[in-house]
């Protein structure tokens, strides 16, 4: 790795990623790439991003074309903007982001460079490795997902039935044509190795936090909780992203079956594609239990965070489920059960929530 940073702090040589969205937006892939991109700038790296003018949240969002943040040059191409409401509309404005990223690529790569695609929007790894032949540049593909694997899983069906396969052939090209592939985690490997892929240039690394910025702090300090009039409240949460892939049934099943009892909130924290449809359902069945927030920014993360209440220090079973410093002897407790030869029983104080879909 210090070989490789000191490669890229050359003079001639530059590092560039490629997301559809980057800094100030606070969704997961820009967050991950600032993450990154910013620290390689502070450590000597020449760094350029090629992303949108958009933001997450906002399609209408016109960020400046060109401006440099902590170091980092921000280059950002005009796209079409029909937005997340149906798939057409966001099959437009992932072409667009491909025509106009790849077109800017070529006028920012030069011999040498080291480009980072990532998997927003899908297939964008086509179209960089192709600039990146043509620039004489080396690629390094960063995969959040494998698309179209992964529109498949979600029921997404491709029509014609044979286009999912050529766009795997051609996905699997772009891959091959990388120095390095990143992957998430083991699963991911195994499923590139099965495709063929050189394990050589596939490399594990999981997604990270920053521990410098996110850390644990008493839960009652929160300012999120204060101002969500959540100070004694037990509160279960997610913080994220709550896309297609994401099910959101099990949370808002256990939202219904204690919606009596007052020493229980929920808390979602981010934005998505089912976000909408979870509000609709939360004021359908008139849970006031259940709180919504948006992204927060990076300076309020660790606050949003502390306001979720610890779990306890081992996983909860039939017996010990009243354990654990935040519940109090002989509350209720909340169990997430699938599809098991024996499954525990409900009782008085223990409630059985099953999974969607088991």
């Amino acid at each position: 790795m210090a070989d490789s940073t000191s490669r890229l702090a050359q003079p001639r040589a530059k590092l560039v990623f490629v997301n559809r969205y980057f800094h100030p937006d606070e969704s997961a892939t820009s967050r991950m790439t600032g993450d990154l991109a910013f620290r390689l700038a502070q450590s000597g790296v020449r760094v350029s991003v090629v992303t949108s003018r958009q933001l997450y949240e906002n399609p209408a969002a016109s960020l400046p074309a060109f401006e440099c943040v902590e170091g980092v040059n921000i280059h950002r191409v005009a796209t079409a903007s029909m937005g997340r409401g149906h798939l057409i509309g966001r099959g437009i404005d992932y072409l667009s982001f491909h025509l106009a990223a790849g077109a800017k690529l070529l006028s920012v790569l030069s011999a040498g460079d080291v480009v980072v695609a990532e998997t927003d929007p899908p297939m964008i790894s086509v179209v960089v490795s192709r600039a990146a032949q043509l620039r004489r540049a080396h690629m390094v593909n960063w995969l959040q997902d494998v698309f179209p694997e992964v529109a498949e899983a979600l029921g997404i069906s491709l029509k014609p039935a044979w286009l999912g396969k050529v766009l795997m052939g051609i996905r699997d090209g772009s891959l091959r044509r990388a120095a390095v592939n990143v992957v998430l985690g083991d699963r991911m490997r195994d499923h590139l190795m099965a495709r063929n892929l050189d394990p050589q240039r596939i490399r594990v690394i999981p997604n990270w936090s920053d521990t410098r910025k996110v850390a644990p702090l008493p839960t009652q300090q929160s300012e999120t909780r204060r101002g969500l009039s959540l100070r004694d409240q037990f509160v279960i949460g997610y913080s994220g992203n709550l896309g297609r892939a994401h099910e959101f049934e099990t949370l808002l099943g256990a939202a219904r079956l204690l919606r009596e009892d007052s020493r229980f909130a929920f808390l979602l924290t981010g934005a998505g594609a089912k976000v909408q449809a979870l509000r609709q359902a939360v004021n359908a069945d008139g849970l006031r239990n259940f709180h919504f927030l948006p992204f927060q920014p990076p300076e309020r993360l660790q606050d949003s965070l502390r306001a979720l209440s610890p779990l306890p220090d081992k996983p909860a079973g039939p017996r010990d489920c009243r354990k654990g410093p935040a519940l109090r002897p002989k509350a209720p407790c909340v169990r997430l059960a699938g599809r098991r030869r024996n499954p525990p029983l409900p009782t008085p104080r223990r409630r059985i929530v099953p999974p969607a879909g088991s």
